[in-house]
This record gives C-alpha cells, sequence and structure tokens, in this order.
C-alpha cells in the first residue's frame, strides 16, 4: 500500500448472495434445485454429506467409499464452500434448512431431487 492510498480505495471484497428461500422458508418437495441455486450433488457426495450428517468419522467414510482420507476432506471442503458453510456443522445445518436433508428421519437423507442422475 502507498502512502497515498486513501480509504476510499481500500475496500472489503463484496460478499457474494446468499442462496436461502424466500422467507426461510422450505423449498416443496417437488422444486427443483436449480430453483433455490443449488447444484445437485453426485451419488458419492450425498453419501458424504449424510456420513458427516450422522457424525461418521472421516476414516470411516473413506473406508467405506474407497477413497482416500485426503479425498473425503476434500468433497466435504467442495460442499462447504458451495453451501457457504465455515465448519461441518453449518454444512449440515445449511443442508437441512435449504432442504437438501430429509426432515424428521433418523438417519437423514438427501432427497431424490437433489441427486445427480
Amino acid at each position: 500500500m502507498t502512502p497515498s492510498a486513501t480509504s476510499q480505495e481500500i475496500k472489503p471484497a463484496p460478499r457474494p448472495p446468499r442462496s436461502e428461500p424466500a422467507g426461510g422458508a422450505r423449498p416443496a418437495g417437488g422444486e427443483p434445485p436449480a430453483a433455490t441455486g443449488l447444484r445437485r450433488l453426485t451419488a458419492v457426495d450425498v453419501r458424504i454429506l449424510e456420513g458427516v450428517a450422522v457424525g461418521t468419522p472421516t476414516v470411516r467414510l473413506a473406508a467405506s467409499l474407497y477413497l482416500s482420507r485426503q479425498g473425503v476432506e476434500y468433497r466435504i471442503g467442495l460442499m462447504m464452500r458451495h453451501f457457504q458453510a465455515a465448519n461441518r456443522a453449518a454444512l449440515i445445518s445449511r443442508a437441512h434448512s435449504l432442504g437438501v436433508l430429509s426432515v424428521g428421519a433418523w438417519p437423514p437423507h438427501v432427497l431424490p431431487e437433489f441427486l445427480e442422475s
């Protein structure tokens, strides 16, 4: 930064728009993911998201999916960026609030309309 820089030149980067449904309501069951601004999840991402939702350790997820631990961590990181979540708990919270995960059932499952064909 040069000595001639003013506070008007230094501005924080704008935040990306949030992809929440209007009024905080859950999207309708038949509403496609495009209407909520979400992309569809691959089968591997679905299994990882469901595993994180029930608290499965990364190593156990990796073994069950025949992936490396780093591969699972990478996929979780991608989903955290996509859902604009700071950590795993926030990722699951955002998935629930956007209607990606089933409500009222344990273990939670990703709804079929969010699964990539």
